[in-house]
């Protein structure tokens, strides 16, 4: 079974009274240890596909099934619950908290779900991105590749089976987005996620396992490698 299973998925948003569709009749399984791309223009809906795959947004018809439950059939506490156990995010933008050390904002979600093994946890998964030796600095001391090394850490550190990615590169220069690029392949298949990155990244792409191009809220052409 998919661990993620989008099932004529269509979104509607509504500007000045008027649906605008992001998504329409859109369908899109994804399994453990499978790295996605998801390529396209602007405005081609990749954004608002990773924000259904979270559970942060709902479809306005058909489902979003995380691990075989659809989303919009779990009540509030339970959609925090599977977005803070099973589904880890990474942001363009690194979201650290700059008052915070690299350790502190790694473990923070594990303080928060009431972890008592928090930095023991934290320490491994900023060894499983090469950063383990940087635990005490604060993000200001660190560089964008290393910051966003930070942020794949805390995206892992909760063990998630559910890895999304929205244009993780894109604060980066090419080699160090490369070198994120193949940290991320090689996570998905050591952790056995499912990892699905929005990109305009053809070097993201290319070390795909599955390449979705979308267009105007559909799948124009799915290639698996």
């Amino acid at each position: 079974m998919p661990i993620l299973s989008l099932q004529k998925v269509t979104k509607d948003y509504f500007t000045d009274d008027q649906p605008v569709r992001a998504l329409n009749n859109l369908s899109l399984d994804v399994s453990r240890g499978e790295f996605v791309a998801l390529v396209g223009r602007s405005g081609c809906g990749k954004s608002t596909l990773l924000s259904l795959a979270g559970a942060m947004d709902f479809p306005t018809s058909g489902a979003v099934l995380v691990d075989g439950v659809a989303t919009t059939s779990l009540r509030a506490d339970a959609l925090a619950i599977v977005r803070r156990e099973k589904i880890g995010f990474i942001f363009q933008s690194f979201q650290l908290i700059h008052t915070l050390t690299v350790f502190e904002n790694v473990e923070l979600p594990l303080l928060l779900a009431g972890k008592r093994n928090a930095r023991e946890v934290a320490c491994e998964r900023l060894s499983c991105v090469e950063l383990d030796e940087l635990g005490r600095r604060y993000p200001h001391q660190l560089s964008g590749g290393q910051m966003q090394r930070v942020a794949i850490a805390r995206a892992l550190v909760q063990s998630p089976v559910i890895l999304l990615a929205d244009e993780p590169t894109g604060n980066l220069d090419t080699t160090t987005g490369n070198v994120i690029l193949e940290l991320l392949q090689r996570l998905t298949r050591q952790q056995n996620t499912a990892t699905i990155m929005a990109t305009h990244s053809a070097e993201g792409a290319a070390l795909a396992d599955i390449v979705v191009k979308m267009r105007d809220g559909q799948i124009a052409e799915m290639t698996r490698r």
